[in-house]
Formats: C-alpha cells, sequence, structure tokens
C-alpha cells in the first residue's frame, strides 16, 4: 500500500473517529439563535403591564443624608381598596406620575414605561441641581434592579460610579443598557451639601422607577441573577450627572439637541431626526460640520480672537447675539464664515 493511502485511509478514519465520540459524550455545541424581536416584545409587555397593574408602592423611605433616603419598594396588591396599581397613576396630572414613551429599535416600536414619583427639585445648595440629563450624558444613581417576579439582582446607592447613558465606557464609565437612556432624561439631579465629617449627602434628588422590554435590557444574554428574555425593573435616583461634548466642536453635545426633548438619535439610516441640521444622518452633537457647508463647526463658534462663545451667545450671520429666534452661524450653511 503507498504511503499516500495509507495516509488517506487514517485520516478518513480519524475524522469519523472523533465524530463518533463527540456524539457519544454528548458535547456537541448547539448554540440557538436570538427569537425575533418583535416576537418577544409581545411577550414582554404583556409581562410587564400585568405588573403595573398587580403591584402598588409598599414604601418609600424618608431617610435624609443616608444612603437608604428614597428607597422604593413594591408588593403584590392585596387589598384594592388601599393599594392603587402602579398602573392607576398612567398619566396622572400629579406625581406619581407613569409616563410611557415609544422607542424605535430593532425593526419595532417598543413602549417604555417609567414611573416618576419625585422628579427632583433644585436646592438652595452652591451646587446647583435640578438639571435634566439628555440621553447621552453621564450619570451618578443609586439603582436597585429586580425582576418581575420580585428577584434583587443589583443595588448599589454608591453616588460616585458614573453611568455613560451613550452606552460606551469612555471617560472612565461604565456603558448602560439602552433602557437607561430613555428613563433617565424624564429626572432632574438633586444638590450637594457635606456632614462635619466630609461624607457627601445628596438632597431633593430625582426618584423614579423604569420598566424595560427585554430587548432594551439584556435580550438573550445570561446575567448574573438575569435569565435571557428577562423584562427588567430599575429602581432609580438620580443624584448628579456630567455633560460631554461628543464631537470635540467646543459644544456639550445637550445644547446640540435642537428639538430640546433630551433625546437625541444616533445614525438612523432613512428616518428624519430633528437634531440633524444638515441632513446628512449625522446627529449634531456627532458631526463635526452641523450645517454641511464644509466649516468645521469649533471654528464657527470662536470670536476673532480665537475663544469659543458661551452657547447663548454665537452669533447670527448678521452679528445678532441677542434675538432668541435667530439662527445661530454654525447652523447657517448660508453664512459666510470669517474666522476659520
Amino acid at each position: 500500500m503507498s504511503k499516500i493511502k495509507f495516509y488517506f485511509i487514517l485520516l478518513i478514519a480519524t475524522v469519523v473517529s472523533i465524530s463518533s465520540c463527540n456524539k457519544d459524550d454528548n458535547n456537541d455545541v448547539v448554540v440557538t439563535p436570538p427569537k425575533p424581536f418583535g416576537e418577544q416584545y409581545a411577550l414582554d409587555i404583556v409581562a410587564i403591564e400585568d405588573y403595573l397593574k398587580t403591584n402598588y408602592i409598599s414604601e418609600i423611605v424618608n431617610n435624609p443624608g443616608f444612603p437608604n433616603d428614597q428607597d422604593v419598594t413594591m408588593k403584590k396588591i392585596t387589598d384594592t381598596a388601599s393599594q392603587p396599581s402602579l398602573w392607576s397613576y398612567l398619566n396622572s396630572p400629579t406625581l406619581p406620575r407613569l409616563t410611557s414613551r415609544n422607542v424605535s429599535l430593532h425593526g419595532i416600536t417598543y413602549k417604555v414605561y417609567t414611573l416618576v414619583i419625585r422628579e427632583g427639585v433644585k436646592g438652595g445648595s452652591p451646587v446647583a441641581g435640578g438639571e435634566y440629563p439628555c440621553n447621552v450624558d453621564a450619570v451618578f444613581a443609586g439603582n436597585k434592579g429586580t425582576l418581575l417576579d420580585g428577584t434583587v439582582f443589583y443595588s448599589s446607592n454608591n453616588g460616585q460610579v458614573q453611568y455613560n447613558l451613550d452606552g460606551t465606557s469612555h471617560d472612565g464609565g461604565t456603558g448602560v443598557i439602552r433602557g437607561w437612556s430613555e428613563g433617565f432624561p424624564q429626572f432632574k439631579t438633586g444638590w450637594l451639601s457635606s456632614k462635619n465629617d466630609g461624607v457627601v449627602v445628596y438632597n431633593d434628588f430625582g426618584v423614579g422607577v423604569m420598566f424595560l422590554p427585554s430587548g432594551m435590557g439584556y435580550y438573550n444574554d445570561v446575567k448574573t441573577g438575569i435569565p435571557a428574555y428577562s423584562p427588567l425593573v430599575f429602581s432609580i435616583k438620580l443624584y448628579a450627572l456630567k455633560r460631554f461634548d461628543h464631537d470635540a466642536d467646543g459644544i456639550p453635545s445637550f445644547q446640540e439637541d435642537l428639538d430640546g426633548d433630551r433625546y437625541m438619535n444616533s445614525f438612523l439610516k432613512g428616518v428624519s431626526n430633528p437634531d440633524d441640521t444638515d441632513k446628512d444622518e449625522i446627529p449634531d452633537f456627532l458631526d463635526f460640520d452641523d450645517d454641511g457647508d464644509n466649516y468645521a463647526t469649533r471654528g464657527e463658534v470662536k470670536d476673532a480672537n480665537g475663544k469659543y462663545y458661551e452657547f447663548d451667545k454665537i452669533p447670527d450671520c448678521s452679528g445678532n447675539q441677542t434675538e432668541p429666534t435667530r439662527k445661530k452661524r454654525h447652523l447657517d450653511a448660508t453664512c459666510i464664515k470669517m474666522n476659520q
């Protein structure tokens, strides 16, 4: 027998042997493709709305100056006369208020519910509070995550952790799931004070709960304490925020939210974006040339000495800096730019 024929027969035998061992040992790796998003969302929204209709706020801790201040506990309703459901707060003119927001993602439209218990107010501290984050800012927040059955998978009142709502880990922050960027902009930050021992205290911060379909969370990923396809409930306390300038054009990203709704979409092809001046499908907060005139925005928002204007003082093409309805020159493609 030739060497070539011998090695060929040996190779075939080896492959058959290996294949047989894998089957006999039951070690085959089976990869299950993710469920269609629309199919899973249909299940999630039913489960979430059932939770909202059958649970109530059983306790809100009032303990100013301590980590557990404004901790929220929800339980199953046992007495409909004295325990108003979370659903009963839907679109309430007063707080608590349950709101819903439609979000286009994964080729479907999600409904995301947020319960605003305390919006957050501005205090008398020299360190001002009472600011809304936009969905690409960073927040410092307490949060408790639970499943719909009440199982707690995470809890922290550490106000020193930076959570990046844009989902990235830049600037030393922790990227978060998409659902957080939909809920947090409905709350205001508190204000800071300190005790005699130097411990920082957060006051009058926003308090509420987010109810997230699995597609706005971890979906088919399994995390510690979180099974695949789990809708999530997050009780949150918004202590403080941090602004970014994503495109380094001298204008903080939150000030490039043209319609002022605190939500900016990124790279949505074929979708009208109110925060995209030149309609190039790049939102202004990521666009180095907002008006598409081939002049970099960062050069259009500087004075003749190369100093950045305060945002409210950016002039229009005529140099007007006070008219509230003026079109600022970095958003006017017809304006001849002098300071480049």
